[in-house]
């Protein structure tokens, strides 16, 4: 998910912005990016040669990748930008920020900033995607069309489960939130989701993703009595250290059942526990187990 970059977004190809061609956003979701290479331009730079395409305004989705060759840069040049381009870009509904893979910076030191200006700016927006959680906030998360928020981080900072808990937004449908590692910044507890679990949060919401956790047996047994999975169609609790005790709870739940998929791949649980929730005759992964027995090596998929 972050050793390579992305082919697709929102079922549309990708292709990387070169300024001096012309750009077909009908057929294709551009990727800006600046590389280490690239002495004396900017992720404005490319905005603005962005916009200047008499196409631009028919642009509906955006990938932001390498903001600068810095890594230690974060990502205000890139909202600020966006904000002041926000009447050429009208017609934008999809936007990921900082799709970047670990060989171009790590996820860990992946720098954001304030994504609220962002919101505010694009009233159409369905669908953002974050990736780094490091000086990432929202510190007013609230938006009328939003669909999907997913935000992957390697350490989810407890500011931003905080402000996901408080938000108001009234049309999502898909939230999918990397925890990752208390080694880069995830402190919370199971507690601290309760708002989400409670399916009053989010009244629209059919997936939910709480994964790459290191609590993800904590996780499992509260989402398996949870009110939220009475509307979800797909619960997805991958990436993490999920164990037998997590799959014992998800195997007797029966709410657990009426979901069309369940997603628990990558895991650290025995052939047994696969095995009786293989039985329960619904949907699920359990690709990508993993074998260490020793609870101090077992890591999240996605942590530096």
């Amino acid at each position: 998910m972050v050793g390579a970059h992305l082919q697709t977004f929102v079922n549309k190809p990708v292709q990387d912005f070169q300024p001096a061609s012309v750009i077909d956003p009908e057929k294709y979701v551009y990727r800006l990016q600046v590389h280490y290479d690239d002495e004396g331009v900017t992720i404005s730079d490319l905005l603005e040669a962005l916009v200047r395409d008499p196409q631009a305004g028919k642009i509906t989705e955006l990938i932001i990748g390498q903001f600068d060759n810095e890594v230690s840069e974060s990502s205000f040049e890139v909202i600020d930008k966006l904000v002041s381009l926000k009447h050429d870009l009208k017609n934008l509904k999809a936007l990921f920020i900082g799709e970047m893979t670990y060989e171009e910076c790590e996820i860990s030191w992946i720098n954001q900033t304030d994504i609220t200006p962002i919101l505010k700016a694009y009233p159409e927006l369905e669908h953002l995607q974050i990736r780094g959680g490091d000086g990432l906030s929202f510190s007013d998360l609230q938006h009328d069309n939003l669909h999907t928020l997913i935000i992957e981080t390697g350490g989810m900072p407890p500011n931003v489960i905080q402000e996901v808990n408080a938000a108001r937004l009234p049309n999502l449908q898909k939230l999918e939130l990397w925890l990752g590692s208390g080694n880069y910044g995830f402190a919370s507890k199971v507690e601290d989701f309760a708002p989400i679990l409670s399916g009053k949060q989010f009244p629209k919401l059919t997936h939910l993703g709480l994964m790459d956790s290191e609590i993800q047996d904590d996780i499992a047994i509260a989402a398996a009595q949870a009110p939220v999975v009475n509307q979800l169609q797909v619960l997805d609790l991958s990436k993490g250290v999920l164990t037998d005790k997590g799959g014992e709870a998800l195997r007797d739940s029966a709410v657990i059942r009426n979901l069309q998929h369940l997603n628990l791949r990558y895991h650290f649980m025995s052939e047994d526990m696969m095995a009786q929730l293989k039985a329960l005759n619904m949907s699920v992964n359990l690709d990508e187990k993993q074998t260490e027995d020793d609870e101090d090596y077992r890591f999240v998929e996605v942590a530096e």
